[in-house]
This record gives C-alpha cells, structure tokens and sequence, in this order.
C-alpha cells in the first residue's frame, strides 16, 4: 500500500511535469519569425495545417489543464487532511 507522504510527493511531481508540458506547449505555439515574412496571409494549405495544428494543441493543452486541475485538488485535500474523503458527504470513499 503506497504511503500518505509518498503520495503526496507523487503528486506534487505529477504537478511540475504537468506544468512543464503545459509551458512546452505554449513556447510551440509562439508564431515563427518565418510565418512574418513574405504574404500575411500565406497559402491556403499552409494556413489549414496551421489551423489544424492550433485545434489539436489548444485541445491537449485543455486536457492537461484538466488533469493540472485534479491534481492540484488532491493536493489540495492531502495538505487539509481531507484527502480519502468525499467531496460531497466527507465520508470516506470506496
């Protein structure tokens, strides 16, 4: 059975390689010094890859928010004593 304090500490990891993914993600979507130069407006193809690539990262990065979310929440509660507890009742959970 993991311990309490080994927990905790795997949570606080989980959180800084969330925030690290979440900070890559973002220096990614920085636009390029190349995309400046040249037609603002670019080719078409070139602009629906970029499209493409922008929903795919925006979606990743809202599901790492997500996950960043529960995790700072469980650590929330292990700090509160409260972890283990339900939410709703604070009752322990199944």
């Amino acid at each position: 059975m993991i311990e309490a304090a080994e927990l905790y500490e795997r949570l606080k990891k989980e959180k800084a390689e969330l925030l690290e993914k979440i900070e890559q993600l973002r220096a990614l979507g920085q636009p390029s010094a190349e995309r400046k130069e040249g037609s603002p407006f670019g080719k078409r193809e070139e602009g629906a890859d970029e499209a493409s690539e922008l929903e795919k990262r925006l979606a990743l990065e809202k599901r790492l928010r997500e996950s960043l979310n529960e995790v700072e929440h469980a650590i929330e509660k292990y700090e509160a004593g409260t972890y283990g507890l339900c939410d709703s009742c604070g009752q322990a959970c199944a």
